[in-house]
Parts: structure tokens; C-alpha cells; sequence
């Protein structure tokens, strides 16, 4: 298991970019609301604890995590946002529908990033049970929000200096 010897909320806070003039889109799935609003507050806490401001975070929901492609779309084309977090979780169930929900929007964030110079941030838990998605969003893991908001933060720092 990829994470199970990794904290994903553990970072170091000397090494993360001054996010203070930044401003961060976060698109929340509302599926899986339970684990969605623990990425949300990993995310948020991330970002306020490494002196983001309050009013610089814009949180936008959608139903779904097939929906964060196109919400956060939106968000980069009518926004002033520097990054973009994509907070969503996907979990196995009985059918393939789990594979092309995954892979969709795996895909559309990719293509976000490759279209647009506004980085989105992958947040989407794709997970074969509930327990593995509450390790994960807040639980024994860490929280994955947590480590969303600090790629967010490099990533938006590295498109201001990149202009």
C-alpha cells in the first residue's frame, strides 16, 4: 500500500513557498460527503495554517466526482484563482462504474492542466472501501486534502515565477 508507511498531512513548513497573495479554487464533490468534506478540511486548514486568507479560497460544490472536471473548468475560466483543488472519492463498488468514473476524471484533470495555465490539483480518493477512504481523509493516512493544498501551493508558485 502506497501510503501506509506515509503521513499525508505531514509536511515542512519552511520548505513550502509564501501562499499569502495567492488565491486557491476548491471544487468539492458532494458524493461521499463524508469523506469530501474531510479532503475539504484538510485542504482549508493547509492552506490558512501556511497564511492563505480566508477570502482567498473559493469553494464551489458539484454532485459528483465525474462533475469536478467541468466545475473546476469553470472555475479557472471565471475566477482570478492560481491553482485549483479537485476534491472528490470514488469507491469500489460491485459494477465498472468505479473504473470510468475514475478514469474520466483522472483524464479531464489532465487535460485541464495541459490546456490551461491555471494547475488543477488531483484530491480524488479512489479507494476500494470506505475504511480505505476514511484512513485517507483524516484517519491513520493522514488527510490527502492536507497534501493537495501544499501541491497547490508549490504549483502556484511555480506558475508565477514561470511567466
Amino acid at each position: 500500500m502506497a501510503t501506509a508507511n506515509k503521513d499525508l498531512s505531514a509536511y515542512d513548513k519552511d520548505t513550502i513557498p509564501n501562499a499569502k497573495h495567492f488565491r486557491f479554487g476548491i471544487v468539492v464533490s458532494e458524493w461521499n460527503e463524508q469523506i469530501t468534506e474531510g479532503l475539504f478540511q484538510g485542504a482549508y486548514d493547509a492552506l490558512t495554517d501556511n497564511e492563505v486568507s480566508q477570502n482567498n479560497i473559493v469553494r464551489w460544490n458539484v454532485p459528483g466526482s465525474f462533475e469536478l472536471v467541468y466545475g473546476c473548468k469553470r472555475m479557472q475560466e471565471t475566477q482570478e484563482v492560481d491553482a485549483v483543488i479537485a476534491i472528490g472519492s470514488v469507491i469500489q463498488g460491485e459494477t465498472k462504474h468505479f473504473d470510468f468514473v475514475c478514469s474520466g476524471v483522472a483524464q479531464g484533470i489532465k487535460d485541464l492542466n495541459v490546456r490551461s495555465n491555471i494547475p488543477v490539483i488531483f484530491c480524488v480518493l479512489t479507494d476500494n472501501t470506505l475504511q480505505q477512504a476514511i484512513d485517507r481523509a483524516g484517519g491513520k493516512h493522514g488527510n490527502k486534502g492536507v497534501e493537495a493544498a501544499i501541491a497547490a501551493i508549490k504549483m502556484a508558485s511555480l506558475r508565477q515565477h514561470s511567466k
